[in-house]
C-alpha cells in the first residue's frame, strides 16, 4: 500500500521543499486587488509584505476545489493507493472542510487529518505522516494518530503593529490607537483549533519575554511528560530580519538547550492579519 501525504504551504513547506521530502503541498492563493498568485510559485514573501504594507488590498483564500481534486487525481496518476491530507486547522480555515467534503467521492481513498495546526507545529504533523506512511501505516491509521495528537503543540505570535490586526477586525480602532501610543502590543496563541488573544506587553523585548515565559510554563505543565529527545522547539516570522532571526534562534536554543529547533516563516495567511515583524515561538511534541 503506497500513500501519498499532502498538506498546504500554511505548514511553510513550499513546492521544492516538498520534492525534497516526498510530500505534496497545495500553494494557499494570494489576491493582491484583483489579482490571484500563489504562495511559493509566483509570489515572494518580499513581494506579499510590499503589496501589504503599500496599501493594497491584500486577502488570503482557501485552494480551489478543482486545485484540490487535480492534485489528488496527479497523486493517484502516480500510483499512490492513498492519501492523507493535512490541511491548515479548521478553526483558521474552511480548508479542512472543502477537503472532508471533497473526499467522501473518494470511498476512503482520501483521509482528511483535521490536525488543529500551522506553521511550524503543522509541518512537524506532516513529517509524521510521512514517517508513518513509509513505515506502512494506511491512510486511515495516520489520520487517526494525527488527530490524537493534535493538541500536543502551541504557538505564541507577537505582533509588530497593529494596524493589520485592526484592518481584519480583531481589535477596534480605539485600541489599535491606544496601543500605539503606549507601545503595547498583543501576544496571540494558537493552543488549538483557533488564534486567540494571550496576553498583551510594553515593547519587543517585553513580548519576547512573556512569550519565553509561557513556553516555560507549557514546557513545566502541558508537556511535563515528554521525552527530552522528542521536543521541537521552532520559531517562525513574517518578514523578520537576518539579525532578528539569529537573535532569536540563539535566545531559544540557549533557554531550551534539549530540545530540536528550527525556523520558517509563517505562512502568508497568518502574515496577512499580522503584519511584517510578527515573531511567532513554539514547541511541537513529536
Amino acid at each position: 500500500m503506497k500513500t501519498a501525504i499532502v498538506t498546504d504551504t500554511n505548514s511553510g513547506i513550499l513546492k521544492a521543499e516538498a520534492e525534497e521530502l516526498g510530500v505534496f503541498s497545495i500553494p494557499m492563493p494570494v489576491i493582491i486587488e484583483e489579482d490571484t498568485f500563489y504562495e511559493g510559485d509566483n509570489i515572494t514573501e518580499e513581494e506579499f509584505y510590499q503589496a501589504l504594507t503599500s496599501g493594497k488590498k491584500v486577502s488570503t483564500s482557501q485552494p480551489a476545489p478543482g486545485d484540490v481534486l487535480g492534485t489528488w487525481e496527479r497523486i493517484f496518476a502516480m500510483g499512490y493507493d492513498e492519501i492523507v491530507h493535512v490541511p491548515m486547522s479548521s478553526g483558521l480555515s474552511h480548508c479542512c472542510e472543502t477537503a472532508k467534503m471533497l473526499a467522501q467521492e473518494y470511498e476512503g481513498k482520501v483521509q482528511v487529518a483535521d490536525n488543529h495546526r500551522i506553521s511550524i507545529t503543522l509541518k512537524e504533523a506532516v513529517l509524521k505522516g510521512k514517517r508513518l506512511a513509509d513505515e506502512g501505516a494506511s491512510a486511515r491509521e495516520i489520520r487517526e494518530i494525527l488527530e490524537a495528537d493534535a493538541y500536543n503543540c502551541c504557538i505564541y505570535i507577537a505582533v509588530d503593529t497593529l494596524e493589520f490586526l485592526k484592518k481584519g477586525g480583531r481589535i477596534t480602532p480605539a485600541a489599535a490607537m491606544i496601543g500605539t501610543v503606549l507601545n503595547i502590543k498583543p501576544i496571540l496563541a494558537i493552543r488549538g483549533e483557533k488564534l486567540d488573544s494571550f496576553a498583551k506587553a510594553r515593547g519587543p523585548k517585553k513580548c519576547q519575554s512573556r512569550m519565553l515565559q509561557a513556553l516555560k510554563d507549557d514546557m513545566e505543565n502541558r508537556f511535563s511528560d515528554a521525552e527530552k529527545g522528542k521536543i521541537l522547539v521552532g520559531m517562525a516570522g513574517t518578514a523578520l530580519t537576518k539579525e532578528q532571526i539569529e537573535q532569536n534562534s540563539a535566545l531559544l536554543k540557549e533557554t531550551f538547550p534539549y530540545a530540536d529547533f528550527y525556523y520558517d516563516p509563517l505562512s502568508l495567511s497568518i502574515g496577512c492579519h499580522t503584519g511584517p515583524g510578527a515573531l511567532g515561538m513554539g514547541i511541537v511534541i513529536r
